[in-house]
């Protein structure tokens, strides 16, 4: 895989207008200068952070020829309980990103020098924990209702693959009680991802909202038909080794290393899954089993 890098911009605020939303969606671009037919990644992030951070892997995918879209969500601004949109915050996630790729000729429009250099038939969905559930709607998750049945899809057939970084796992009796009083929509129903998609996990990643242990965020890898591919770090907790960037205080196990590998990981899983280079994930698979001490494990089906 060619590891040139080329110099990057990156603009904010740029403000796609939403009515139903209750204020403007605002996001973070981050493009390459150079090059055209450039691919679209849609990120969403984790609870209380925002489209600032995150830059170890906006800046790195930018730099390989990407353009990185990155949304500050509703949950992120201090939206009070009393909310009446509080309770729908998770679908106003995903239709943030839906918005994103609605709208793409203003983000061309509104960073100097990217009009026209979009590729609109390569667009990837990504996240990171919450955001991961978020990323994953678009690839064809739902989430069960109250009465146990899968909610109505929220699939985008624009997005042609996925990378879900710390993806939450099953609902009901995984959850603890504080995650199912607070948090009840994290009950996904993974039958319907069909989206190509790389799941990144850590092997100590014990969750606060799960009574289970870490493999709880491989469950879409075991359910899900499009999860293709599942790289689990060792010794990793939810930072991954610090992906939120230098913004976010609460990583526990930073590691420049891990961070690195989830960049080469994630590129050359893109790279193929998207038509770019057939043989990037093929040779990082391969560049990985041969690693005589590795700091992951990939599984594949």
């Amino acid at each position: 895989m060619n590891d040139t890098t080329t110099p990057v911009i990156s603009v904010r605020p740029v403000s796609l207008s939403d009515p139903d939303r209750g204020q403007d969606l605002q996001v973070r671009v981050t493009a390459p200068t150079t090059g055209r037919d450039l691919p679209v990644i849609v990120f969403s992030h984790g609870m209380t952070l925002g489209m600032d951070d995150y830059a170890p892997l906006a800046d790195f995918w930018a730099a390989h020829g990407f353009v990185v879209i990155q949304p500050t969500h509703l949950d992120s601004l201090g939206l009070a309980p009393d909310d009446p949109r509080t309770p729908l915050i998770w679908r106003i996630r995903t239709a943030d990103l839906t918005r994103i790729i609605d709208r793409l000729d203003v983000v061309e429009s509104e960073v100097p020098g990217l009009a026209g250099r979009i590729d609109r038939d390569r667009i990837a969905a990504a996240g990171h924990s919450w955001g991961a559930q978020t990323a994953s709607t678009l690839g064809g998750a739902r989430v069960i209702d109250a009465d146990g049945t899968p909610g109505e899809s929220m699939a985008d057939p624009r997005v042609r693959a996925a990378m879900l970084l710390c993806l939450p796992g099953t609902g009901g009796a995984d959850l603890t009680p504080m995650a199912a009083e607070y948090f009840p929509f994290m009950s996904p129903e993974f039958a319907e991802m069909k989206a190509p998609s790389l799941l990144v996990a850590g092997d100590a990643d014990q969750s606060p909202l799960t009574v289970r242990g870490p493999d709880w965020f491989t469950d879409g890898f075991r359910l899900a038909p499009g999860a293709t591919d599942l790289l689990t770090l060792f010794g990793a907790e939810h930072g991954l080794g610090g992906i939120q960037g230098a913004h976010d205080t609460r990583t526990t196990d930073e590691s420049p290393e891990r961070v690195a590998l989830v960049q080469r990981a994630t590129l050359a899983y893109l790279r193929t899954a998207l038509g770019l280079e057939d043989g990037a994930w093929p040779q990082f698979r391969a560049a990985l089993a041969a690693t005589a001490d590795p700091l992951g494990k990939l599984d594949s089906k």
